[in-house]
């Protein structure tokens, strides 16, 4: 009878949204203690906020270089630094941002302090995007450099919800001139071997 039918639909109906509120229910739960890829539920941002702060230092430009970072989330600080004996001062500014950013295990999101305008200004100005769109060659047609560090830069950025900040560099920034330090620290171990 329709009234029979009407009331099997309707427990149908039921039934199936009491599942979906099951699903939501362990998903958010699970969600609430772990890491997760997912940018966000029901509105709610599940991502870690990571901060980040970089340098890099070269000595002769091309000459022996070192970067330095520091990652700090829920209170806790990480500090990474490296180095080249033949490099220039953009690449180990580039290098220090991607070297922060690779040693984030799940997708976050991160604000990344830098005195690098080179780093900066590509990705917030957009230049970064047209380079990549019209082949690595920048608007005066000459080719654009560090190719090879800035796509692994954009495949990172692709990853993570990033958020560029530019501070001027020796300006007594206490972050800034801790990566600094790292970085020529790391120039310097280049610089005695020759």
């Amino acid at each position: 009878s329709p009234s029979a039918r009407k009331s099997s639909v309707m427990s149908l109906k039921i039934i199936i949204f009491s599942k979906i509120r099951i699903f939501l229910s362990v998903r958010l739960y699970f969600l609430r203690d772990y890491d997760t890829i997912y940018p966000s539920y029901f509105g709610v941002d599940f991502l870690k906020n990571v901060e980040i702060f970089t340098d890099g230092a070269c000595s002769g430009n091309p000459g022996p270089g070192g970067w330095g970072a520091i990652l700090r989330c829920n209170g806790k600080e990480k500090e990474l630094s490296g180095g080249e004996a033949l490099t220039t001062n953009n690449r180990m500014e580039l290098t220090a941002v991607i070297s922060a950013l690779s040693a984030l295990k799940v997708p976050c999101n991160v604000t990344i302090t830098t005195d690098s305008k080179y780093v900066c200004d590509a990705v917030l100005k957009g230049w970064v995007y047209s380079w990549q769109k019209n082949g690595w060659k920048k608007a005066d047609k000459k080719p654009a450099l560090n190719v090879d560090l800035w796509e692994k830069l954009l495949g990172l950025l692709e990853i993570h919800n990033a958020e560029f900040k530019w501070v001027k560099g020796h300006n007594e920034h206490p972050e800034n001139e801790r990566c600094d330090a790292l970085a020529v620290a790391e120039s310097l171990k280049f610089k005695n071997i020759g």
